[in-house]
């Protein structure tokens, strides 16, 4: 799998006729005087990606840019970002893969589907952080999109799986995806939903704003509901061997994008109004969750 070629910044322009030059270039001078962000590291592809996921609004990128950074730096999932053994595991037992065809609302999809059925092998952590290695790697290949649809399969999910969620790690995910990603989340879908899916949302609800809560649908297995939204001959039935190696190969020949994605960290000891901790998004926080018990 070759080396990705990052999405190209005039390109951009000429799609996004609502996104002038000069809005992006106040942005990265805005960058410049904030003194604990990276701005020697953050490009005009980072600030174009932001600012189109925020609708926009110059405020609330700049906030969103802070809170990206500074979340990158805090989280675990964003550290030691290598293809090593661990991260070869949870590709081995999740195919992760951006969808080629759009959905009926044109948003471009991301599949999830569990493939080894063994509770042993599936190491939440290890998951989550490949599923951000693909996003991050996709959509600076790809650019801006119009939204984006995350679609989960729950075949071959058992209890045993859900019992092995680490809340903190759950709860740190859905605060960066809903607070700091550089996407628009337009759709969520779990399918092929067991009877037993009440156990799951009740973990992942908590963590789950209003906003996200109205987009997230739950598909059963015997339903077609799911084609209200997308294709069903659109997901992924075949070759899905082929298809999680392709992914493992393509973040492996991607290792200087992830080494210069980590240079993109806030220095703490330089924030105005002095350091943040995970303390300073999650109050109270616990060192961790206790896992869930099923009932």
């Amino acid at each position: 799998m070759s080396v990705i070629t990052c999405a190209s910044v005039e390109k951009e322009y000429e799609k996004l006729n609502n996104v002038k030059r000069d809005e992006i270039q106040n942005l990265m001078a805005w960058l410049k005087g904030v003194a604990h962000l990276p701005h020697e590291f953050i490009t005009e592809l980072d600030v174009i990606l932001a600012y189109h996921s925020c609708a926009l609004d110059a405020d609330l990128t700049k906030r969103v840019i802070d809170v990206n950074y500074t979340l990158k730096t805090l989280f675990p999932f964003y550290q030691n970002r290598n293809v090593d053994a661990s991260l070869d595991m949870a590709l081995q037992t999740w195919l992760i893969y951006p969808l080629p065809t759009l959905t009926k609302k044109g948003f471009k999809s991301i599949y999830c589907e569990l493939l080894d059925a063994d509770p042993k092998k599936f190491v939440y952590a290890d998951v989550i952080k490949a599923f951000l290695m693909i996003m991050d790697l996709w959509q600076y290949e790809e650019g801006t999109v119009p939204g984006v649809a995350l679609i989960v399969n729950l075949d071959r999910v058992s209890l045993g799986h859900i019992s092995r969620v680490n809340l903190t790690v759950a709860q740190q995910f859905f605060f960066f995806l809903q607070e700091a990603m550089f996407v628009s989340l337009k759709e969520f879908h779990f399918i092929n939903a067991p009877t037993f899916v009440d156990k799951l949302l009740s973990m992942v609800k908590p963590f789950m704003k209003d906003e996200l809560l109205d987009i997230l649908k739950v598909h059963q297995a015997d339903a077609n509901s799911l084609e209200e939204f997308i294709a069903i001959e659109d997901l992924v039935k075949d070759n899905k061997s082929v298809l999680k190696d392709e992914m493992f190969n393509k973040l492996k020949a991607n290792h200087k994008f992830f080494e210069d994605e980590a240079k993109k960290r806030v220095d703490e000891s330089k924030r105005r109004d002095g350091p943040k901790t995970l303390s300073s998004f999650f109050p109270g926080m616990e060192e961790s969750f206790k896992k869930l018990e099923i009932d």
